[in-house]
C-alpha cells in the first residue's frame, strides 16, 4: 500500500563528534527555544553527466533489504553499551553526549553520513526531581540517496532517558534496533530513501503535552514545505524489547500507515496489535504537525522509568521481531 506524500528529510552538514554537552562551534545556527531548530542545509541533486554515454546506476546491483538481513547481536551490543556502560542519560547531560558519540560512531562505521542538529532543552521536573536546562542534539543519518523534493521515509528513536534510569528498554531498545537496521540497510536497496534519526530530549520535563519530545519537535520545525510534502511516513521505535507482540501505535484510529505495518508483519510472521490513541513518543511530533507517523513498541514492564530498567529486562526475541518488521516495511 503506498502512502500519500507528505516530506523530505532535513540534510545538514556533518559535524564532528562531541563528548561535551556545550554546543560545538560549527557554522550551524543555534535554534531559538520558541522556533525549534534552524533549517538545515539540503544538498542538491547531482548534476547530470554531460557525456553522451550515461553513467550506469549501480543501485539495481545492490541486494534488496530483507527481514533476515538484520543482525540481533548488533542490537544487543548497543543495549549493553547504552544501558550497561553509559547508563542514565537525560538529553542535556555529558552522559547523553557520550551516548551520542557512540551512536554516531556506529552509524558512521556502517557507512552512513551523520549530521548533528542542535536544539535547546528547557528546565523542568520529572517525578518531583528538577531537571536542568541545556543544549541537546539530534543525530540525522543518511546514505546519500535522499534528494530534495523526492519521497523518503524516516525511522527514529529517542536516545535520552529520565533521570536515574539506565534506559535499557526506554529507549536503548529503540536505538539498538535502529542501529541494526542501519547496518543491514547500508549496502542494500530500500523501496524509498531512508533517514535515521536519534532524537534527543524526548523524555518529559513536566506534566503537559508540550513538556517533552523536544528533539523531534525541533526536527519537524526545521523542515521546509517541500521537505514536508516529500515525507511518506515516519516510524518511531520506542520500547521495543519487551513482550511477545509488537504494538503498532497510532495517535488516533488505525490508518494507512498502521495498516501497512500490520500487513508487512503478517506477511513475515511477526505478531502485532494496534495501540490506538498513542501519543507518547516522537511520532506525535510529526502527526500533530500534519505528517504521517506511527510508533512501534510500548508494552508495559516493571522497570519503566526506574533504576530497574537494565539490560536484563530485554527479550532478544522481541528486539528481533521489531527489527524484522522494520526491515520488511523498508523493503
Amino acid at each position: 500500500m503506498r502512502l500519500p506524500l507528505a516530506i523530505a528529510v532535513p540534510l545538514v552538514l556533518v559535524a564532528s563528534a562531541c563528548s561535551d554537552p556545550e554546543p560545538p562551534g560549527t557554522p550551524e545556527a543555534q535554534p531559538s527555544a520558541s522556533s525549534g531548530a534552524s533549517s538545515p542545509t539540503a544538498t542538491s541533486a547531482p548534476t547530470p553527466s554531460s557525456t553522451s554515454t550515461p553513467t550506469p546506476d549501480p543501485e539495481p546491483r545492490r541486494p534488496r533489504l530483507g527481514p533476515s538481513d538484520v543482525d540481533l547481536d548488533t542490537a544487543l551490543d548497543a543495549v549493553g553499551v547504552l544501558a550497561g556502560e553509559i547508563g542514565p542519560r537525560p538529553g542535556h547531560t555529558r552522559a547523553y553526549f557520550r551516548a551520542a558519540d557512540y551512536v554516531e560512531g556506529q552509524l558512521t562505521d556502517f557507512g552512513w553520513t551523520v549530521a548533528r542538529q542542535r536544539f535547546p532543552t528547557p528546565a523542568g521536573s520529572f517525578d518531583g526531581q528538577p531537571v536542568a536546562a541545556g543544549p541537546s542534539v539530534n543525530l540525522i543519518a543518511t546514505r546519500g540517496d535522499v534528494r530534495d523534493g523526492e519521497p523518503y521515509v524516516v525511522v527514529g528513536a529517542h536516545l535520552d532517558t529520565v533521570p536515574g534510569a539506565p534506559g535499557a528498554e526506554d529507549n536503548a531498545s529503540g536505538i539498538a534496533t535502529m542501529l541494526a537496521i542501519a547496518e543491514a540497510a547500508a549496502g542494500r536497496r530500500t523501496r524509498l530513501p531512508v533517514v535515521l534519526v536519534a532524537f534527543g530530549s524526548e523524555e518529559p520535563r513536566g506534566p503537559n503535552d508540550d513538556d517533552h519530545h523536544y528533539g523531534s519537535r525541533a526536527y519537524v520545525a526545521s523542515l521546509s514545505g517541500a521537505q514536508r510534502r516529500s515525507l511518506e511516513a515516519m516510524v518511531s521505535l520506542d520500547r521495543v524489547g519487551v513482550g511477545g507482540v509488537v504494538p503498532v501505535g497510532t495517535p488516533a484510529e488505525p490508518n494507512a500507515l498502521t495498516d501497512e505495518l500490520q500487513a508487512v508483519a503478517e506477511k513475515i510472521g511477526v505478531p502485532t496489535q494496534i495501540d490506538p490513541f498513542q501519543r507518547s513518543s516522537d511520532h506525535w511530533s510529526f502527526v500533530r504537525d500534519g505528517l504521517p507517523g506511527a510508533r512501534l513498541g510500548s508494552t508495559p514492564y516493571a522497570g519503566y522509568h526506574s533504576p530497574g530498567d537494565t539490560p536484563s529486562v530485554i527479550d532478544p526475541s522481541q528486539l528481533e521481531r521489531t527489527a524484522r518488521l522494520v526491515a520488511g516495511w523498508l523493503r
